[in-house]
Parts: C-alpha cells; structure tokens; sequence
C-alpha cells in the first residue's frame, strides 16, 4: 500500500544517523548531530570510527543494539542479493531479509529507515545490471505489522510503514517532505518523467523490547 505521511525526528536532543553504502560522503535525511556511514570499500585514509569498511550483506552491521536514531540507504537495497549460498554454512541464506533484520536492530524504538530505490515497473530497477533485488510497491509490506510475513525467511523485527511512495532521483535526500515537492511529484508523473524511485519510511516498531 502507499503511503504518504511525512514524519520528522525530534531534534531537541543529539541524534545519530547511519547511511548505509555509503561512499566516501554518507547523507544525512533527517540531519542528525552525528552521522555515521558504512560501505564494502573504502580508502584507507576516509576509514574512522565514523566511517566504517563492512560487508554488510554477508556480516551485519557493525554497530550496537539500538545505536541509532535512523537509518538510509540510498540506491544501495536493489544491489543485495535475495537469496544466496553460504559456503560458510553449507545452507541458502537470505541476504536482504538479513539486511532488514540489520537495520532493525540497529535502530533506537521509533527509530526511522529511510529507503531510496529504484523499483518495479520502471527501467531503472532494471538496467543497471548490478541490480539484483528488484522492489515493487508492495516489498515492504512484508517487513511491516504486527506478524511480518517475512518473519518465515528469518526477519527479526518489526517495522510501521510511515510513508511510502513514488518519487525521483532529484528529491532523493529531502526527508521533511513538503506539500510544494508532492505537488510536483504528481506532476512529473503525470508528463510521465523520471518518477522511477520508492521512498520507505518504515518506523521500528520495538514495543517494550530493545529498550536498553
């Protein structure tokens, strides 16, 4: 189902963000007092305690329980594998499932994951030939309620759809979304231009667990 009501993150207190594949600039959605960023390479002179080298798909996210206010990821869910062989194992792994689980546990209770990705009817979800995860309207339904349907492929968490919809590239870093950008969102789609992106804002629905 699509969403589209805006959420924004209390500021009256420092906040910290994580972007996820970042590069060697990690964006800031919700402009955080700390930001932190993670991707699979890095040049040795940008690594810190801030920007971290990880292979997040196959390894997790190398932050704590509950560490941070929220997360993105921006053109980076499409590039993680559905289903996969661990060697490690000897079993089929679910990667993006994984990912999502990641995300979850990372996030402080109402903490916010902001997804940024090309998806489904569009050329853009296809053509890069790296795009391996293809998202549709519904993909994040299944991470979302009060039993998560993929709870069965191993996710552990749960998350509240606050605002998903169709969107493009332009307005990819503008989390507090404004009445004039919708407009002109509608807009572009109806000239049929470049609406090729979904944007997720999913809450993490904790209840009185991770409260630490």
């Amino acid at each position: 189902m699509i969403r589209n009501r805006s959420v924004t993150l209390t500021m009256s207190q420092p906040t910290r963000h994580l972007d996820l594949g970042c590069g060697a600039h990690p964006r800031n959605p919700y402009r955080a007092s700390a930001v932190f960023g993670v991707d699979i390479r890095l040049p040795a002179e940008l690594r810190s305690a801030s920007l971290v080298e990880a292979d997040i798909v196959l390894d997790g996210i190398p932050f704590p329980d509950n560490h941070f206010d929220s997360v993105s990821a921006f053109d980076f869910l499409e590039h993680v594998p559905r289903q996969a062989f661990s060697p490690r194992t000897g079993r089929t792994i679910f990667p993006f499932v994984d990912l999502m689980s990641e995300v979850w546990r990372v996030l402080k209770p109402d903490g916010l994951f902001y997804g940024f990705t090309p998806a489904f009817p569009h050329a853009a979800a296809f053509q890069d030939p790296t795009h391996v995860n293809i998202i549709t309207v519904g993909t994040h339904d299944y991470f979302c309620g009060g039993a998560p349907a993929a709870a069965v492929y191993g996710f552990k968490g749960r998350f509240v759809s606050e605002r998903v919809c169709w969107t493009c590239a332009k307005n990819a870093e503008d989390a507090r979304d404004s009445l004039r950008k919708r407009l002109r969102d509608l807009h572009r789609r109806h000239l049929r231009r470049k609406v090729d992106h979904l944007l997720w804002e999913l809450r993490a629905d904790k209840g009185s667990a991770g409260q630490s």
